[in-house]
């Protein structure tokens, strides 16, 4: 594949990529201006679409950077929220329920996902959501493959700990408990 398919490669991964945006950014509005962004970044860019790279991999890279600018800039501006509402974690549909039990199970584990501070949260987002392996995770990333493994581990180990003790739930480094902020640390 060449910078030149592109184009014509776009309108069969916007289903995975407005995925993946409203899942980082909560809000069906701020997920469709992303995706948006990121295309038209990703088509002034194709250039620097490097042989070989999966167009999906290299897609994410960008809505991922994208959003990071964008946080940035509402910090700058003091504007917003970035905390997901419960009603957009509903609103993700998923076939695989059939009982309100799974729809139950479902929702907890999106809540304990989206209680993740945000690095580990865009991790297991790309891993086991999007299906990415480490490798590719870590080139959308943009940091070390052991960084990603770290990041998964602990990313684990928390919801793991949220489903043994529920009434401790993490709390972000404003011991807010939101994810918003910047991504911690790399290792």
């Amino acid at each position: 594949m060449t910078g030149q398919d592109l184009p014509s490669l776009l309108p069969g991964l916007l289903p995975r990529l407005w995925a993946f945006a409203l899942r980082i950014t909560g809000d069906h509005h701020d997920a469709e201006d992303l995706v948006q962004r990121a295309c038209v970044h990703a088509l002034e860019r194709v250039p620097q679409w490097q042989p070989g790279t999966s167009a999906l991999s290299w897609m994410y890279s960008i809505v991922h950077t994208t959003w990071i600018n964008e946080i940035r800039a509402r910090r700058v501006r003091s504007r917003g929220s970035l905390a997901w509402d419960d009603a957009d974690v509903e609103a993700i549909p998923d076939l695989q329920a059939s009982t309100p039990e799974d729809l139950a199970s479902f929702h907890q584990v999106f809540g304990a996902v989206d209680r993740l501070p945000e690095a580990q949260r865009f991790v297991v987002l790309l891993v086991a959501v999007e299906g990415l392996s480490y490798q590719e995770a870590a080139l959308v990333l943009d940091v070390p493959i052991g960084t990603v493994m770290s990041r998964l581990s602990r990313a684990r180990r928390t919801i793991g700990d949220q489903f043994r003790h529920p009434a401790r739930q993490p709390r972000g480094a404003d011991g807010a408990g939101s994810t918003s902020g910047a991504c911690e640390e790399d290792a």
